[in-house]
């Protein structure tokens, strides 16, 4: 680095300092902002001759990772002296007595928890010690937390640096931990940050995908979309509501994440984007939820109601606080668009989420969320933590009850043999059916809100493999799979939950007998197990090998015609050279739905396949089942 070049960084560097300083200036003492001066120089001093894995000085870490906390999450003067000394302790010859001494017990408190502990022998792995301690850091309060998830942002940001394996275990470590968690106290920007960096260096080209698919898709929606948010200004401004309407397109994850739900291919994604309407004035002074009410009033008034749609998350918040009215509205083209209705307070709020809600209330909503992660830490004390808090960290939740009235929220989407699984181990392992609302109803019932369960179990019954396909929860995936390995005693190289190809983007878990079996970077055991053994992650390839051939499923929708089934299998045997397994087809109004099983040798003849039957006439849909 030539003199020139040193004096810009150091120029940069000394900008975002600054920023620090200006951000915290206005919600300040003078007393604070000169602790924080003193915190920045000890946190310089102290890392003066370290580097980060890019070559630049070290420093710039603690200065972003203290600039999220002041500009993003808008943390107080203590917080954001940790963010600046957060891995003094840890990475150089100052000690937490040090810290104590020059910025008291509160500041010292919180670096010592986001302080990672260095032991010979750890309870678990590293990485799940790590999350106990932050757990058990509760009994005071979340700020500690929010320090960690600012430092894992600024390590997403600047990902680039490490090497394949690294992203993986550090990716992994995001995805089952941080951005639930960040989710969790409400920081939405914070979350979509989190999980997209996450996704991007875990699946590159399905990333690279969808950002290509959704800025082609708002360039040809942008006129009619133009022309709809104009007419909702119109129509508010002339009845005394000054708003701007939005449109926001999700982003890749949380689209993959649709996409893999509702399985369809990104074509078929509902409400790819939402429009957002915030007001900032009325005519008549009126609460927030009273604002609104008028404005779905207004709108419902000129433009259609999807019957049905409506939801009031004003009242009925999600966990993370988000709230809005929700509904969906026809526009002037002939289609339902997602609607939210919200107030500028509740965009802000939504962006820093619990720490917003200054008073009485932050204090029961963190005394409610701490309960739950320090139960999960006493209770599992094995190597199911990392199950057990993903599991409470979920996007969107149901409420079910035991016949005797016990309520037990679960992650939406679950099953009643998630729910027996929630009930006891053995309650899951011997379930063979339920009574869901005085119903008999298979255990394989996906669970509704409200919904009264009943739990039948028999000793001779036992999980099946296609159980694995009917649960959410970790905790129930967990123990299905060691239940059906246990049976089969079979120790495989190729992850049969995701079963990878060769060509794909892979990883390789090693056990503790040295074997490595590949995953999908994609799979969520893979991730899982990045999280908790990120040190046993390997660089993995599956050898492509002309005698050695995959089964994969195709779910292909199709207008029915004449031949269409003939041209498919046509294209697949003798365009493609490739042998089919199974085929079965239905056809309903003129509507094919068709699922064939044939054999391919690498991911890039599976996209080759893919991309053929596409072409064939007719076709509509093609996804992997």
């Amino acid at each position: 680095m030539n003199n020139l070049q040193y004096i810009g960084k150091m120029d940069a560097i000394q900008e975002k300092v600054e920023r620090v300083f200006a951000a915290m200036k206005g919600r300040t003492s003078e007393k604070d902002m000169q602790r924080l001066h003193e915190a920045f120089n000890l946190a310089n001093e102290a890392h003066s001759q370290q580097r980060r894995k890019s070559g630049e000085p070290y420093i710039i870490h603690p200065i972003a990772v203290a600039l999220i906390a002041a500009e993003e999450m808008r943390l107080d003067a203590n917080c954001v002296i940790t963010a600046f000394l957060h891995d003094v302790v840890e990475d150089t010859d100052y000690t937490l007595e040090d810290i104590r001494l020059r910025f008291g017990d509160d500041v010292a408190f919180l670096v010592d928890v986001v302080t990672k502990k260095k032991k010979e022998h750890y309870d678990t792995t590293k990485q799940v010690d790590n999350y106990r301690q932050l757990l058990n850091s509760l009994h005071y309060d979340i700020r500690a937390l929010m320090v960690k998830i600012a430092d894992r942002l600024h390590n997403m940001r600047t990902l680039e640096s490490m090497r394949p394996d690294k992203q993986m275990k550090i990716a992994g470590e995001t995805d089952t931990f941080y951005a639930p968690l960040a989710n969790r106290l409400g920081l939405i920007d914070v979350k979509s940050d989190l999980e997209n960096l996450s996704f991007k260096y875990r699946c590159e080209l399905e990333y690279n995908d969808l950002e290509r698919w959704i800025e082609e898709d708002a360039e040809r929606n942008e006129d009619r979309l133009k022309a709809f948010t104009n007419r909702i200004e119109y129509v508010l401004q002339n009845a005394g509501i000054e708003a701007k309407a939005e449109i926001y397109y999700r982003r890749p994850y949380s689209i993959w994440r649709r996409m893999q739900q509702d399985e369809v291919d990104f074509n078929h994604v509902e409400n790819r984007y939402y429009v957002r309407i915030t007001y900032t004035k009325c005519r008549f002074p009126m609460s927030e939820k009273s604002a609104c009410i008028k404005i779905y009033s207004v709108l419902t008034d000129y433009f259609k109601e999807k019957p049905g749609t409506f939801q009031n998350l004003i009242d009925q918040a999600k966990e993370n606080s988000y709230r809005c009215l929700r509904l969906m509205l026809l526009s002037q083209t002939g289609v339902w668009e997602d609607v939210q209705i919200c107030s500028t307070r509740m965009v802000e709020t939504s962006k820093v989420g619990c720490m917003a809600e200054i008073g009485d209330n932050i204090g029961a909503w963190i005394k409610r969320f701490r309960n739950v992660l320090q139960d999960i830490a006493k209770q599992r004390q094995d190597d199911k933590l990392l199950e057990e808090i993903s599991a409470s960290l979920y996007y969107d939740d149901v409420m079910v009850f035991t016949p005797n009235g016990r309520s037990i929220i679960m992650p939406k989407g679950s099953t009643a043999i998630d729910f027996a699984f929630k009930l006891g181990v053995e309650t899951g392992l011997h379930a063979r059916y339920a009574h869901i609302n005085g119903k008999l109803s298979s255990i394989k019932t996906e669970l509704k809100r409200g919904d009264c369960v009943e739990i039948h179990t028999d000793f001779n019954s036992h999980p099946h493999a296609e159980w694995m396909d009917h649960v959410c929860t970790y905790f129930a995936k967990s123990e299905i799979r060691h239940w059906l390995e246990r049976q089969q005693n079979s120790n495989t190289k190729r992850c049969p939950l995701c079963l990878p190809l060769p060509g794909g983007d892979l990883i390789g878990i090693e056990d503790d007998e040295h074997h490595i079996t590949i995953h999908r970077r994609s799979c969520r055991q893979a991730i899982l197990l990045a999280s908790k053994y990120g040190d046993n992650v390997k660089p993995a390839n599956l050898p492509e090998d002309p005698n050695i051939v995959y089964p994969i499923t195709f779910q292909i929708r199709a207008i029915d015609r004449y031949h269409l089934l003939v041209d498919t299998i046509d294209h697949i045997t003798n365009v493609l050279n490739l042998n089919i397994d199974s085929l079965t087809t239905t056809t309903i109004d003129d509507i094919v739905d068709m699922r064939i099983t044939f054999f391919v040798h690498s991911v890039g003849e599976m996209i080759r396949a893919k991309e053929h039957i596409y072409n064939i006439r007719g076709v509509d849909e093609v996804r992997q089942a």
